[in-house]
Formats: structure tokens, sequence, C-alpha cells
């Protein structure tokens, strides 16, 4: 395989089938073929950016995501971030996420600012 910039899915195709081929063989990383195989990924990665780029979340699906991962319901949030009506008006979009929401959210759920700020 010659390492290039992958210019077109026919070309991340042989890559894609050639990278499945280098992991059944297991090279040791630092030697030319795990070399070999480092650039290959990070050239796969370029072209996996440009042509299928992850959209960011939804902030309020984020939240609600992972209130639902962690058994945390609306009304846990009352008296931290205001009324009951308040967070089941942001939670519905009915109000703004605000900055400070925003933090309070990033601090307590683990949620990614660029996440929620997006």
């Amino acid at each position: 395989m010659t390492l290039k910039p992958i210019r077109n899915e026919q070309e991340y195709d042989a890559f894609m089938v050639w990278i499945d081929e280098q992991f059944d063989r297991k090279p040791t990383p630092g030697t030319p073929e795990g070399d070999a195989v480092e650039v290959a990924l990070l050239l796969i990665k370029a072209y996996e950016d440009e042509h299928y780029p992850i959209p960011v979340p939804d902030p309020i699906e984020a939240i609600r995501l992972k209130m639902n991962e962690r058994g945390i319901r609306n009304k846990d949030f009352v008296g931290r971030l205001g009324s009951k009506s308040y967070v089941s008006a942001v939670l519905n979009r009915r109000k703004p996420l605000t900055l400070e929401m925003a933090r309070f959210f990033h601090k307590e759920l683990g949620i990614p600012a660029t996440v929620l700020l997006a």
C-alpha cells in the first residue's frame, strides 16, 4: 500500500481493506509495518472527518440522555436551576438554555461545553 492522501471513495475502500488485513497481522508498534498502519489510520481519519462529519448533538437531547442514563428526573433540578415549571420549560425548549445552566449541566452531568454551547 502506497501511503498518500485519500481523494475518493475507491481509495478510501482500498485503505479500509488494507487496514483490515494489517489488523489480522498485528504489526508491532514502532516497527516500519506498525508505523505504516498508524499513518494509514491518520489518513483514513482525515478523509472521514472531511467526508463523514459527525454532527454535534442537540444540547437539550444530550441533557435528557444523561439524565436518563443516571436516573435523574426534572424535579431533581428544582431549586438548583429554578422552579419546577422553569426546569420543565428549559428541557421542553420553551425557555433558552443560559450560560449559567450550561455550566451547571457541564459540571453535574459531565456534558462537554462544546455540546451545550452549540
